[in-house]
C-alpha cells in the first residue's frame, strides 16, 4: 500500500475505528435484499421498510411467492419501488429455484441474480461472506477520487485501481470506512471540509481555495 494511501486508511480507522454496513439485516438473504433496495436511497430509510418487509416476508422462498403489488407498497418510500420490487421478487426466485433457498458465495453466481450489480454483489461477498471484495458506491467513488487514491471516471475503473491501491485483506474495511467518511464529512454537497484530516490532499478543496471558498 502506498504511503498516501495508508496515511488515509490509518486516519479513516483512527476515526471510524468500528466501522461496519449500517443496514440491519440478520442474515445473508436481508442483506442482499437491503442493498438491492439501498440504491439511491439512505441507509436508514431502507432499515425502516425492511423492518415491516421482513416480518411479512422473511425468506427467500415467501419473497418469491408475493404479490409485486404488495411489495411496491411496502417499499415505496425508498423510490424507484417498481422496478426494485420486481427484481426482489425475481431475485428471490432465482435463490430458491438456482441455490436451494440460500444466497449463492460465488461472485459470478450473484451478479447473475435480478437486480444485482456489481457494488451489491461486493458487498454480500465482503459484509455476508467475510470475502475480500471492494465495492465502490457513490461515497468511495466520490472520496477516491478528491483524495486523489482512484481517478477515475467510473466505478469499474475505480475499483480495478482500488484493487491496487489498497491491500487485499483491507478491502471491506476500506470500503467501510470511505462509506462513513463520505456519509458524513466528505458529502457531495457542502462536505465538512473543516472537519477533514485530508485537506492537504484533496483536490476539491484545493479548488474550492483557488476560487476563494475556503
Amino acid at each position: 500500500m502506498k504511503e498516501t494511501t495508508k496515511e488515509i486508511y490509518e486516519k479513516l480507522l483512527s476515526r471510524f475505528g468500528n466501522a461496519s454496513c449500517e443496514l440491519n439485516f440478520k442474515n445473508n438473504f436481508e442483506l442482499i435484499i437491503s442493498v438491492v433496495l439501498s440504491a439511491r436511497c439512505t441507509d436508514k430509510r431502507v432499515n425502516i421498510i425492511t423492518k415491516k418487509l421482513f416480518l411479512k416476508y422473511p425468506t427467500a422462498q415467501d419473497l418469491a411467492q408475493a404479490d409485486q403489488e404488495d411489495v411496491e407498497k411496502m417499499i415505496f418510500s425508498c423510490g424507484f419501488y417498481k422496478n426494485k420490487a420486481k427484481n426482489i421478487i425475481l431475485l428471490s426466485k432465482d435463490i430458491v429455484t438456482r441455490f436451494d433457498g440460500e444466497v449463492p458465495s460465488d461472485y459470478e453466481d450473484l451478479i447473475s441474480l435480478s437486480g444485482v450489480g456489481r457494488k451489491t454483489a461486493n458487498v454480500v461477498t465482503s459484509v455476508g461472506f467475510s470475502l475480500p471484495a471492494i465495492a465502490v458506491d457513490t461515497h468511495v467513488f466520490r472520496v477516491a477520487n478528491r483524495l486523489g487514491i482512484a481517478k477515475a471516471k467510473t466505478p469499474l475503473e475505480s475499483e480495478k485501481i482500488l484493487q491496487r491501491e489498497v491491500d487485499k485483506d483491507k478491502w471491506g474495511r476500506f470500503h467501510s470506512l470511505c462509506v462513513l467518511f463520505g456519509r458524513y464529512v466528505c458529502k457531495s454537497r457542502n462536505p465538512k471540509c473543516e472537519e477533514c484530516d485530508f485537506q492537504h490532499m484533496c483536490k476539491y478543496y484545493k479548488d474550492l481555495e483557488k476560487k476563494g471558498k475556503k
